[in-house]
């Protein structure tokens, strides 16, 4: 299993997302800013990845607190969450995360700082944990969805590298093949991050998956032509992350292939916004341009 991020001893480690595919790096963050700016900086992306991160961050500001009372680790808490919170304005996960630290802080403050302090790295680890479980039950309950035989357009990237292992709608294509199932997959490239020519195609290609990968524009003809039998998607994307996924969507809508979606319930925002979003990756696009 690919490793996204983990909490070790010297820090929380995460594979360095805007190196691959050529170069495989890992990164070790030691203090909560370093990990804000992890997640800013999209060395870590995708929605359950940046929760838990934005989890272990915080654990990693506690845990390295120098506070002497429960009151005055609180004001550092907040300043902790307030710095994470602030890194990334679409992930929902982020807040889903932060506030679920915040619960667990105020329903053990009584325990003290000592043991405060290990109730939230605990807490984080165990989110992390319960990302993997939830990845590999959705991709088991999604993998009857897929054709026995056929190809699988993906867009973006909702795989290993998104989450903190298995992957959502990457993760049900996983279980298809373990399953049996004849799949190719077809990867649109996802501009302007090119998150699915980068991160999906060499997660998949890690794991021994026939992989293709297409241009965002070529998605239309490859479904009116048959050579995509299912579009596989995570479910917390719309087209306001990718610039991209508008054409995607609008292709299926005509062509009207099948088109699951996996994605966790906190990945699901529950309030609509008619205030611009700022595209994902925009600022990085530089970075890509030799690739």
């Amino acid at each position: 299993m690919i490793h996204t991020l983990e909490w070790m001893p010297e820090g929380v480690v995460f594979i360095d997302q805007t190196k691959l595919p050529t170069e495989e790096v890992y990164v070790t963050c030691r203090t909560y800013q370093e990990v804000a700016e992890a997640i800013k900086t999209m060395i870590v992306r995708g929605a359950p990845a940046i929760g838990v991160a934005a989890a272990m961050g915080i654990a990693l500001g506690v845990e390295q607190s120098e506070a002497g009372t429960v009151e005055e680790l609180r004001a550092e808490f907040d300043e902790i969450s307030r710095v994470i919170t602030s890194t990334r304005p679409t992930a929902v996960n982020l807040f889903w995360a932060a506030e679920r630290m915040r619960r667990v802080f105020e329903e053990n403050a009584h325990l003290g700082v000592a043991a405060l302090k290990q109730r939230l790295v605990r807490e984080a680890r165990e989110m992390h944990a319960e990302d993997i479980r939830a990845c590999e039950e959705m991709g088991d309950n999604g993998a009857g969805l897929l054709p026995d035989h056929g190809g699988v357009l993906t867009h973006c990237n909702a795989g290993a590298l998104a989450t903190c292992g298995y992957g959502t709608a990457l993760g049900v294509i996983r279980s298809a093949v373990k399953m049996g199932k004849d799949i190719v997959v077809f990867a649109d490239e996802t501009r302007p991050f090119l998150q699915g020519s980068r991160l999906t195609a060499w997660e998949l290609m890690h794991d021994g998956i026939p992989t293709t990968v297409i241009s965002d524009n070529m998605a239309g003809a490859m479904m009116r032509s048959s050579a995509i039998n299912c579009e596989n998607v995570p479910g917390s994307s719309d087209c306001a992350p990718s610039e991209s996924a508008c054409s995607g969507s609008l292709c299926t809508s005509i062509s009207r292939p099948s088109a699951p979606a996996a994605t966790a319930a906190r990945a699901i925002g529950t309030t609509l916004s008619r205030r611009p979003v700022p595209c994902e990756g925009s600022a990085h696009i530089g970075k890509w341009e030799s690739f």
